[in-house]
């Protein structure tokens, strides 16, 4: 007999913004458990979203960049009669946030800048203005749901 399912921990907002999806991205960043260093990178790759664009509220353009990285579909793979499908399936709210947050931190990881706040902060900019590596990610996600929707009625 399965377990019961784990409760959900609750996170403390940052300090600066009041965000819970904050600390949750700065968690993503963090390394080595140096959250203080991720806090750092996080406020100033913040800082320099609103030199980038000019906008008052750098956090409103990094959650306008945040959304629209997440993915609203994904296929997943399904055994069926000795083949393999891959069928599409909506995503839950809290594995699009989850997605998202990863491709993001993946992505300006995988930058060229030489300060990882840098690095950030021009994949924020290009995630709001809907182009850069993780909104293409999302892109890609959509492309291959789309194209397998033909096995769509195996879905369980």
């Amino acid at each position: 007999m399965r377990k019961k399912r784990a409760k959900k921990r609750y996170l403390t907002p940052d300090s600066k913004f009041n965000s819970q999806l904050a600390t949750r991205f700065v968690n993503n960043i963090m390394l080595d458990g140096k959250k203080n260093i991720a806090f750092k990178i996080f406020y100033e790759a913040l800082d320099a979203v609103s030199q980038k664009i000019d906008d008052s509220e750098s956090i409103k353009v990094w959650e306008k960049a945040l959304e629209n990285v997440m993915p609203h579909v994904e296929v997943r793979s399904r055994r069926i009669g000795g083949a393999t499908f891959q069928i599409p399936h909506p995503v839950r709210e809290d594995r699009r946030v989850s997605l998202a947050i990863k491709w993001m931190i993946s992505a300006a990881r995988n930058r060229n800048e030489k300060k990882m706040s840098q690095r950030l902060a021009s994949e924020i900019v290009a995630a709001y203005k809907e182009e850069g590596a993780s909104f293409k990610k999302k892109q890609d996600t959509h492309k291959m749901a789309e194209a397998n929707k033909a096995f769509s009625h195996f879905r369980f």
